[in-house]
């Protein structure tokens, strides 16, 4: 595994392929309050590129060029948050989106249990550690132990798409997932817009 550090930006030229799995790491959990850090992207092939962002610094053509291109599919692990991020930081909305957690819910309803550390346990028999979640994602110099967490979280996730799409297509669900994936950039509207915790689709 190669883990390549870039400040800014994407290098120009980097080719990572149609499906591409993306992660971010910010200073919490409210994207509004919470500054995007870190962006962790792999081609499925066992490297991973790590995007370091400077407080106020949010200027990356090439990384925002790739999450608008509808012909590269991105796959994430709650995309709800990712792509909120990203909007709210790079002024970008994601296009093409897959997510890990929401076909972990459509098909995996035998369990409570969504999160990557699961899946990964549960589909593709790796113990992934997360012991570095709640870490100082702002510092200057990131850690090698923040490095190596950082890319473990996007570094599954075309194995985990792997496997969650044969249990799609066994359950009949390829058409609702395809959908929740295609309404993700508006729920993440409607999370900046003052809707986050609210249902608007319940009677109340």
């Amino acid at each position: 595994m190669t883990i390549t550090l870039h400040h800014g930006d994407l290098p120009d030229g980097l080719d990572l392929g149609n499906i591409v799995a993306i992660d971010t790491e910010t200073m919490g959990l409210n994207p509004i309050r919470d500054r995007l850090c870190l962006a962790q992207l792999s081609s499925g092939d066992g490297n991973c590129h790590l995007v370091k962002f400077k407080q106020g610094e949010y200027n990356a053509p090439n990384l925002v060029k790739l999450l608008q291109d509808p012909e590269v599919t991105k796959i994430f692990h709650y995309a709800r948050f990712d792509v909120t991020a990203l909007w709210v930081y790079l002024n970008v909305m994601t296009t093409s989106i897959y997510c890990t957690k929401i076909s972990s819910k459509l098909v995996r309803t035998f369990t409570q249990y969504h999160g990557l550390k699961a899946l990964c346990k549960d589909l593709i028999s790796v113990d992934i550690s997360k012991q570095q979640q709640s870490s100082d994602w702002g510092a200057e110099e990131l850690t090698e132990a923040q490095k190596t967490y950082a890319a473990s979280d996007v570094l599954y996730l075309h194995q985990l798409k792997e496997k969650l799409d044969m249990m799609l297509e066994r359950e009949g669900r390829v058409e609702i997932a395809n959908a929740c994936f295609d309404f993700l950039p508006h729920r993440a509207v409607l999370d900046i817009s003052g809707w986050a915790e609210e249902d608007i689709f319940s009677h109340h």
